[in-house]
């Protein structure tokens, strides 16, 4: 558009006539959601917990928040099992094929250290095969450290804040991809370990010392 066709636009405004559209600068473009060409479709799940304890003495729920805690010191969530402690939601959607995404706002409190807070388990999968397709720990370093299992820094700064968490995965009968976002935005894309069957789960399952908890709101699930 040159000077003068701007200048008219300009005085067209001014007198009350038609408004010519401007072009929208690159900048401005909006990000497309995760979830866009996805379904939200609902989902059931089981608990895991110490298996000597009630559920309301590791779990409590309260204007739509999920909080969930444990103990290094806690019993395994089945009695003679070798398995470090835990307090999780087992979601009962298991799947070997397709496009699957877990979605949900988490914070993590201060202090929890070695966590895993949310992760793709592979239940049924070839012998000398890994048993996650992916783990979200929590370390107590920068402030509150994400990273994938023990490696791959995702976020800092991640203590006592609210933030969204998405990943999805697509499975296949060969190898198929998992992705990350936080508030949106990809932060990782990972091949995941083979053909299985898996689940999701969220909630804590300590590998370190002392007490870790995590909270979660607006757990949603999608398909497509």
């Amino acid at each position: 558009m040159n000077r003068r066709s701007v200048l008219r636009t300009a005085a067209g405004l001014l007198a009350g006539g038609p408004a010519l559209a401007l072009p929208r600068p690159a900048s401005a473009a909006v990000a497309a959601d995760p979830t866009d060409g996805w379904r939200q479709t609902s989902f059931t799940y089981s608990w895991q917990k110490p298996w000597n304890l009630d559920l309301s003495e590791r779990h409590s729920y309260s204007g739509g928040v999920h909080r969930m805690w444990v103990y290094a010191t806690d019993e395994p969530f089945e009695e003679g099992s070798s398995t470090d402690p835990r307090t999780e939601m087992r979601w009962k959607v298991d799947y070997t094929t397709g496009d699957r995404m877990w979605d949900a706002d988490v914070y993590l409190p201060s202090g929890s250290d070695g966590a895993s807070f949310v992760q793709i388990l592979r239940s049924v999968h070839p012998s000398g095969t890994p048993a996650t397709d992916i783990m979200l720990n929590v370390y107590d370093t920068g402030g509150g450290t994400v990273r994938r299992y023990d490696g791959t820094v995702l976020k800092t700064g991640a203590y006592d804040t609210w933030f969204n968490v998405k990943i999805a995965h697509q499975a296949s009968t060969g190898t198929g991809t998992v992705k990350v976002y936080f508030d949106n935005a990809l932060v990782l894309t990972v091949a995941d370990r083979g053909p299985a069957t898996r689940y999701f789960k969220n909630g804590v399952y300590n590998h370190g010392s002392g007490r870790v908890e995590a909270r979660f709101r607006n757990i949603r699930y999608w398909t497509r």
